[in-house]
């Protein structure tokens, strides 16, 4: 893209915004005309304020249309941009499986370099890392992609498998930083791809990550839904085994039905599922990170406050975490995604009884933790917001200065 001439770039944009040249002339108030000319380079953009309109339009960093890289912030934690957002779109909306029969595939990563490479991006996004997990998605996808196109005979799970590792990562994070739609889309297609790899606890991982996009775009019940239909089939016992693998996933998919019932207001629900869940933790016997899920004793007390949270109960949410989670010598041991993410559903549990400051310092402290799980989340943006507009006179320093470095202001 750098190397391609500025009309060229107007014109892929324009392109990707799925805009004919009709209407991309009457949103900048010109003729098609002129803006076909401007496309094929017959027609120079030597007016930095048309550009900035072009720019504006296109709903893009006009640094990107100059052949730039958008500015980042110097404390390297700029999230996600439009650019990353289209380029994993992009990869998202390839069928490689499909184009294999037709053409030849570039040259894919061997099983052993994939494995290496979906591994990293696990431990990138638990360890809350995000932007530089978004600038690594999009070739990551591809590669998975192409691996999966092409392996056949024994490869031919193996390489399904990792790809279901990918979509899955991919969801997590868009979930995260907000891009929902994206997010469905890519734990579907993981659902949908772990019926080849032939491994019903990846679908069960794959359904949990249905389970968080459908909640975050509103629609509880069908995420509570799925979870518990998924969770009964993996359930132990009856024909399945009672290994760590299972439990972790069951318990994971129990978890995320009772976020889903917290959210409906359903407390007999979540009390039910956290019960189930909790004995499925205690028959793991510790906290483990089994495909990826951070189950045992300690996340499902984590859970049991977000929970409360989502119920509007934050003073039970802050009994949890005082009483149940901070005496116990799991939670240093999570990773930090994990830590940083129960930080924030604390702060929350404090603003719902009002104790702003104690709100304002889990904030603090989740950033010290892993600072782009509150830097980057939607969600704290509104909850430093909150604490903000609440607080009398001005907060304390480590607050105020947290929010300036998040953008946030009353």
């Amino acid at each position: 893209m750098d190397e391609l001439p500025i009309g060229r770039r107007v014109a892929y944009w324009r392109g990707r915004r799925k805009m004919s040249q009709q209407v991309f002339a009457d949103r900048l108030g010109k003729s098609k005309s002129w803006v076909d000319k401007v496309e094929r380079g017959v027609r120079r953009l030597d007016k930095f304020s048309v550009l900035y309109e072009i720019a504006d339009v296109l709903q893009l960093d006009a640094q990107l249309l100059l052949g730039k890289a958008p500015e980042r912030r110097a404390d390297g934690l700029t999230c996600i941009d439009e650019v990353e957002v289209d380029e994993i779109r992009s990869a998202l909306e390839r069928y490689d499986s499909m184009s294999s029969f037709f053409a030849a595939t570039p040259q894919p990563p061997s099983l052993a370099e994939m494995t290496k490479s979906v591994n990293h991006a696990w431990l990138t996004y638990q360890y809350a890392r995000y932007g530089v997990l978004t600038r690594a998605l999009p070739k990551l996808l591809r590669d998975a992609q192409a691996l999966d196109s092409v392996a056949g005979g024994d490869d031919d799970g193996k390489a399904a498998h990792l790809l279901g590792q990918v979509y899955q990562i991919a969801s997590s994070a868009l979930r995260k930083l907000g891009e929902y739609e994206l997010a469905w889309l890519a734990a579907d297609r993981s659902m949908a791809v772990s019926q080849r790899a032939d491994d019903p606890l990846l679908a069960g991982v794959a359904t949990y990550r249905v389970g968080n996009a459908l909640l975050a775009l509103g629609r509880a019940r069908p995420a509570l839904e799925v979870n518990v239909s998924v969770a009964n089939r993996l359930a132990p016992g009856g024909g399945n085994d009672a290994g760590p693998d299972r439990l972790s996933v069951y318990g994971m998919l129990l978890l995320q039905g009772a976020m889903a019932a917290a959210r409906m207001g359903d407390n007999n629900t979540v009390k039910d599922l956290v019960n189930e869940a909790e004995g499925a933790a205690d028959r793991l016997g510790g906290d483990q990170n089994l495909y990826w899920t951070s189950f045992g004793p300690t996340n499902l007390e984590l859970h049991r406050a977000a929970a409360a949270v989502e119920l509007g109960e934050g003073g039970n949410a802050v009994h949890t975490h005082e009483r149940r989670i901070m005496r116990r010598d799991g939670f240093d041991a999570l990773l930090p995604e994990r830590r940083a993410h129960h930080m924030l559903d604390l702060a929350r549990g404090f603003a719902q009884i009002g104790d702003l400051d104690r709100a304002g310092e889990a904030l603090v402290d989740g950033d010290r933790l892993a600072p782009s799980e509150i830097r980057c989340r939607p969600i704290a943006h509104e909850v430093m917001s909150n604490v903000l507009r609440r607080t009398r006179g001005a907060p304390p320093a480590p607050i105020a200065e947290l929010a300036e470095h998040m953008g946030v202001g009353i």
